[in-house]
């Protein structure tokens, strides 16, 4: 029978022991689970909790349901003691980890009690009794009470909401004198954030809305060295951190997988760099990276001071710190490239600026060169001029038979002679000239001249030259002509350079036609050849000083580029236009242009502008 009793017994605590086993194996899944999930801080707390509940469960459930399903009730006692150990281990928790915001749940439950208390009092105590009393004299509950009653019902019901709004805020005054809220706080920050592009002003802002939210002693900034800025604190409070101890944070953090460092809940592992925080008065340290993993340097820190109202940081606080972190990780990196191209366009100004009066300075020497160059081919000119002339004056003499008769061997080298002589009259006439333009002392000396006698003079010296290479020099001149007011010896120059670069420039057995026209409105002549041409890339560069065309230096190394130069200044400085077009291979036309009435002498322009006077016979 005794057994039949224990048995009896047996049975609830082996449903109650099968109840708590099944209840506690779910929680200890559901803790490993978040155990493996958290880093940092949030894993030791759940380490903490499950620490606790493993001991405590297991001890407990041995002593206080295994023991006494066989009968063994003297060890109960243990149960208390292994609760005991729990809420101790918890508390440390909470201490250490914050394992509970016991603040808030303080604050809560006494607003809760508050508003319980106060609605109990006031309305049972004046509802119930001193209304009963007063109005209806103690009697019983009528229709009219009950009625009563039930408005009164529905005043608590209107009322309750605004009176706990009431004690929720008395408790705040008291437990969170720095309460705020998150979503305001972010949205101000964000605010921040869109609103300016600029390191300093971004960084100022963002501290006094930090500041103003948590109440803190001093919001600070630290931005890591960049290309063109050294470590810089920014924000409205400085710490004292130095530049030698904010590299010791970066060494002792990199360490770590944390974003957030509170000092008053820093590890053992962790001394170091808590005394060095607490030295210089830093509460909070977080580190702004795109990524918890360790050795990851981010863009820098937040350093915040302790809270004025004495409350330490809580987990609401390190979640929005966490969220501003990332945001501002963002905002800051944007910041730093706007800074960075900044400076690189200052860099680069300063760059120019220094390269310009480099330049400047490279010039005027060049300008001074070229000046000394200039006067030395104006003297050179000058003195090969004479010479020059004196040799061409006795071949001229040897030809014309002053000298006796030649032969014909003698009569074409000497004929060559004197071609390469007056080649070298103009060259010198180009130099000449050229040393005129700079000086301001290049000067059209207009009279009446016969253009296509002039040609023909040019082209009859030149005749041999084409002959001896091949070519046949064809002058297609006109019948009658007007006498034109130009500047004889330089047009002639302008002339001979045209037709002298076509012999040069047009292979054996290519073709030169030289045309003369004129009408009521314009006088043209042309150069026209089958040579080879000049190169479309290179044919805006061709009227340049000492520019040469790459095909053209290669047929003619000894030539100048002087030549079309002074040919141009030529023919504009008399009011002329220069015409020129060209295929590369398949040959070139030079010439150029005047207007017929501005060069006709006065008393042709009176009579007929437009009447052709007969060439001199």
């Amino acid at each position: 029978e005794g057994q039949n009793v224990i048995t009896h017994h047996a049975r609830p605590y082996q449903i109650y022991a099968l109840y708590f086993n099944v209840y506690f194996l779910i929680s200890y899944v559901l803790l490993i689970r978040s155990y493996r999930r958290n880093q940092g801080d949030a894993r030791k707390r759940v380490g903490y909790a499950l620490a606790s509940i493993l001991f405590t469960s297991f001890a407990a459930l041995f002593t206080n349901l295994t023991l006494p399903i066989l009968g063994k009730n003297q060890y109960v006692f243990g149960g208390p003691m292994f609760m005991l150990f729990f809420a101790v281990v918890v508390t440390l928790g909470i201490v250490r980890y914050r394992l509970f915001d016991i603040r808030l749940v303080v604050a809560r439950s006494l607003g809760y009690l508050l508003s319980i208390i106060t609605l109990t009092v006031l309305y049972g105590f004046v509802a119930f009794n001193l209304v009963n009393q007063l109005v209806f004299g103690g009697e019983e509950v009528d229709f009219v009470s009950r009625f009563s009653y039930t408005l009164l019902a529905i005043v608590i019901a209107f009322t309750f909401q605004p009176l706990k709004r009431f004690f929720d805020r008395l408790t705040n005054r008291l437990f969170y004198q720095d309460a705020y809220d998150p979503q305001d706080f972010l949205d101000s920050l964000n605010r921040i954030l869109v609103s300016t592009i600029d390191l300093k002003d971004l960084l100022h802002n963002t501290s006094a809305v930090i500041e103003e939210n948590l109440k803190t002693d001093f919001c600070a900034f630290v931005i890591h060295e960049t290309a063109y800025e050294q470590r810089r604190i920014i924000g409205k409070g400085r710490s004292k951190l130095s530049q030698s101890a904010i590299s010791e944070v970066m060494e002792t953090t990199s360490e770590s997988d944390e974003k957030v460092f509170v000092a008053d809940y820093l590890d053992n592992y962790q001394k170091q760099l808590k005394r060095m925080l607490v030295r210089n008065d830093v509460a909070v340290l977080i580190r702004m990276s795109s990524t918890a993993q360790p050795a990851v340097q981010g863009v820098g820190y937040i350093l915040l001071g302790g809270k004025k109202s004495g409350n330490p940081y809580n987990s609401q606080d390190v979640k929005v710190l966490e969220i501003i972190a990332n945001e501002l990780v963002i905002a800051i990196q944007n910041a730093l490239r706007f800074e960075e191209i900044q400076n690189f366009n200052i860099k680069l100004q300063d760059e120019v600026k220094r390269a310009t009066g480099q330049l400047e300075r490279t010039n005027d020497k060049l300008r001074l060169l070229d000046a000394t160059k200039d006067d030395f081919i104006s003297m050179a000119s000058h003195q090969l001029r004479t010479p020059l002339t004196s040799v061409k004056g006795y071949l001229s003499m040897v030809l014309e038979g002053d000298a006796g008769k030649l032969n014909d061997r003698q009569d074409k080298l000497l004929n060559q002679a004197f071609i390469s002589s007056q080649r070298m009259v103009y060259l010198i006439a180009d130099l000449l000239n050229l040393s005129r333009l700079r000086t301001g002392k290049f000067i059209i000396d207009a009279a009446p001249a016969n253009l296509a006698e002039v040609i023909g003079e040019e082209v009859s010296q030149l005749v041999e030259t084409a002959e001896a290479r091949g070519l046949k020099l064809t002058y297609h001149k006109p019948k009658t002509f007007p006498t034109l007011m130009l500047d004889e010896n330089k047009i002639r120059q302008v002339i001979m350079n045209f037709i002298d670069n076509a012999i040069y420039y047009t292979p054996t057995g290519g073709h030169i036609d030289i045309f003369l026209e004129s009408n009521a409105r314009t006088i043209e002549f042309r150069v026209t050849d089958d040579g080879i041409g000049v190169p479309r890339s290179e044919q805006h560069n061709l009227f340049s000083k000492f520019y040469r065309a790459h095909n053209a230096r290669k047929a003619r190394p000894d030539g100048t580029g002087l030549g079309l130069f002074m040919a141009k200044k030529v023919v504009i400085a008399q009011g002329g236009s220069i015409i020129f077009k060209s295929q590369e291979g398949k040959g070139s036309t030079f010439g150029f242009a005047f207007a017929t009435a501005k060069l006709l002498p006065p008393a042709a322009k009176t009579d007929n502008p437009a009447k052709p006077i007969p060439l001199d016979k």
